[in-house]
């Protein structure tokens, strides 16, 4: 039997660990994560080996955030990566599950997410698309309260973590994936757009229509790259991953200035 080489480095919990404090990482503040698993090298252990070592690195008064986001409870008319027949659209908006926190998958942002989202003690956002997930002891309070009409806006985790001093850590992962920067969105004149996705209430499971800010990483990696030239960003090597650390207010404040100026987006009723 053949044995296909491993890609390097070999990391483990504890040489994880031990870049993410080298990077800077500060025992009990909060961070929100956006990772590639497989850029780090060979992980012995998996993606539950880079959850744990982030939270050594957090300690137990920090708070690991990520992205636990389920694109796929959405409109199916506007699929295209890939696209479904017209014809089956009617029978997935009655048949699509509605978003449950403790089960509903992860979709697009990697497996360190899913993970995270069922690591004992993690608590999740209700968003039925863009919900976040939370281990520590802030995390209720940074979930709490995401509104339907909100996938990333003033009343998401997103503003929550700016609020309470939150920093971002691209771990492998570049600016196309900082969330932080859609938050700016909602703060700039941006279009507004109908939101669909089956969702369970109190009457039971509902195909819902809410009126929310349009969102799109349209030049989030030229912003990224401006941002990175003007303001601090520490970077670093976790195993094979090229990271870097910011602040996430910091990242939101800029954006705002540079999407009004280099995106602008008119306002619709």
């Amino acid at each position: 039997m053949s044995i296909k080489s491993q890609p390097g480095p070999m990391c483990t919990r504890d040489s994880l660990a031990s870049d993410l404090r080298a990077m800077g990482l500060r025992a009990g503040e909060t961070l929100l994560v956006h990772s590639s698993l497989s850029s780090l090298g060979w992980v012995c252990g998996g993606p539950g080996v880079v959850v744990g070592a982030l939270l050594d690195a957090l300690g137990d008064s920090g708070t690991l955030v990520v992205p636990t986001h389920s694109a796929d409870n959405s409109d199916p008319s506007y699929w295209e990566n890939p696209p479904v027949p017209e014809e089956w659209w009617a029978d997935i908006r009655a048949s699509t599950p509605a978003f449950d926190a403790r089960t509903t998958r992860t979709l697009g942002v990697g497996v360190v997410p899913e993970t995270a989202r069922n690591w004992p003690g993690a608590v999740r956002s209700c968003h039925p698309q863009t919900s976040f997930a939370a281990v520590g002891p802030r995390a209720a309070a940074i979930v709490d309260g995401h509104a339907l009409d909100c996938r990333l806006g003033e009343h998401s985790p997103l503003a929550r973590l700016e609020e309470g001093g939150a920093r971002v850590l691209l771990l492998g992962a570049d600016f196309e994936s900082c969330t932080a920067f859609h938050l700016a969105e909602y703060r700039v004149p941006s279009p507004q757009s109908d939101n669909s996705f089956a969702v369970m209430t109190p009457q039971g499971r509902v195909w819902a229509t809410v009126r929310d800010t349009s969102i799109s990483s349209e030049r989030f990696d030229e912003l990224g790259a401006a941002f990175e030239k003007e303001r601090q960003v520490v970077r670093g090597a976790v195993g094979g991953a090229q990271a870097r650390l910011f602040d996430l207010a910091d990242a939101v404040a800029y954006a705002e200035g540079w999407l009004s100026e280099h995106r602008p987006r008119a306002s619709t009723m």
